[in-house]
């Protein structure tokens, strides 16, 4: 039994490097759905929603939400945002709120089957889907259309198919992002609803079982269970089929993505890679929402911007780094980021010194300390916005 359990394990993590089998009907899902709005909650600027979501355990469901449009539209169709908040947290509405405050709609939904106004207040009803988070793993014997992650997933395409169905909104610019499991599902979300036109996952990623704060509890499930959950929902089993332009933005000792397996995550989309590896970026919601770096990314392929710094080249060797980036707005600055520890990601110290940059090439050439075990470039913008090379692991 222990072998056939360890094989079932091995053929399911193969399985993640193939085509995946979509267990989502994404005709149906394309179909805007219906939505009332709250009598219950409210918040000045934005509107207090409820859309039908899919059945579970065979009675309907609906999924709150707030949505929100900016103030002038008058002058033509707007882009939209979907947001997908994350673990602890609930559909924000200041989060759409700011979004609005750019130029574009947005709609933020809850994706656990809580209704309210905010992470205090949200409570389940008789139309609440599963429970999500840590839950998911409870629910992996259970029928697929049962399972948190098959829900929040089209909760997310249902609200994206929602908000492009809006007479304000241009249907062929809009964009997704979500913040730590919001970010995790916004890797989905990518490589299974192809009209976004972007997507931005904050810290999230996939590969959970190389390394992230669930190991544990995969662990915990035993091979056979763990190998068929994360057949079905670890990210990489679908970010292989993303096509659109994706941010990835994390610190680098963010402590449940570490960047080894964001590294896998980011390597696997086939469109254009932007990448933002902050220092020190604290994991949480508020921190998540704001960087300029998101707004930036958003707005040049959705309003047509000046672009994000990208790194397009990257050599790297035990003794340093030499790094390309293709830049519209002026570099003013570049830093080597290294660290001398080894062991668990999320325990290791970095170090910050200054680069060699030349601003006309956008090339960027450091020399790694000896006893360096990783080490990454950043540059700096002149609008103070950051863009980063892949991260060298010496072994």
């Amino acid at each position: 039994m222990r072998f056939t359990a360890i094989l079932t394990s091995v053929l399911l993590a193969f399985a993640c490097l193939g085509e995946p089998k979509i267990p989502w009907n994404l005709d149906a899902l394309s179909k805007p759905p219906g939505y009332r709005e709250s009598t219950e909650f409210s918040e000045p600027g934005v509107k207090a929603i409820e859309f039908d979501g899919l059945p579970y355990q065979g009675k309907p469901t609906r999924v709150f939400a707030w949505l929100g449009l900016p103030k002038e539209t008058a002058a033509g169709k707007v882009p939209a945002m979907v947001l997908v908040h994350g673990g602890g947290g609930t559909a924000h509405a200041r989060w759409v709120k700011l979004w609005n405050s750019r130029g574009y709609a947005a709609i933020a939904m809850d994706t656990c089957g809580k209704f309210g106004g905010d992470s205090k207040q949200a409570r389940r009803t008789e139309f609440s889907g599963p429970a999500g988070w840590d839950a998911a793993y409870q629910q992996i014997d259970l029928p697929i259309e049962d399972q948190w992650p098959y829900h929040a997933v089209a909760d997310a395409i249902l609200a994206h198919s929602l908000i492009r169905s809006l007479p304000e909104v241009d249907a062929q610019r809009t964009g997704v992002t979500g913040i730590s499991w919001g970010g995790y599902l916004t890797c989905i979300i990518a490589g299974v609803d192809g009209r976004f036109k972007l997507a931005v996952p904050v810290y999230g990623c996939g590969f959970l079982k190389h390394g992230s704060a669930w190991v544990p509890a995969y662990e915990k499930m035993g091979p056979e269970k763990s190998g068929k959950w994360l057949g079905l929902w670890d990210p990489s089993v679908y970010l292989s089929e993303a096509k659109m332009p994706m941010l990835w933005i994390t610190g680098n000792v963010d402590f449940a993505y570490p960047l080894a397996v964001v590294q896998e995550s980011y390597r696997l989309p086939k469109g254009d890679r932007f990448l933002s590896i902050i220092p020190g970026m604290k994991h949480s919601h508020p921190a998540g929402e704001v960087p300029e770096e998101i707004h930036t990314f958003v707005d040049q392929i959705l309003m047509g911007g000046t672009p994000l710094p990208r790194c397009v080249s990257t050599e790297t060797n035990s003794r340093g780094v030499k790094a390309v980036f293709r830049s519209k707005a002026r570099l003013v600055k570049a830093e080597l980021i290294y660290t001398t520890d080894a062991g668990a990601w999320q325990k290791r110290q970095w170090k910050v010194e200054p680069a060699e940059l030349d601003a006309a090439t956008g090339t960027v050439a450091a020399k790694a300390p000896v006893d360096a075990t990783a080490f990454y470039v950043n540059v700096i913008d002149e609008r103070n916005l950051v863009a980063s090379s892949e991260h060298a692991a010496i072994k």
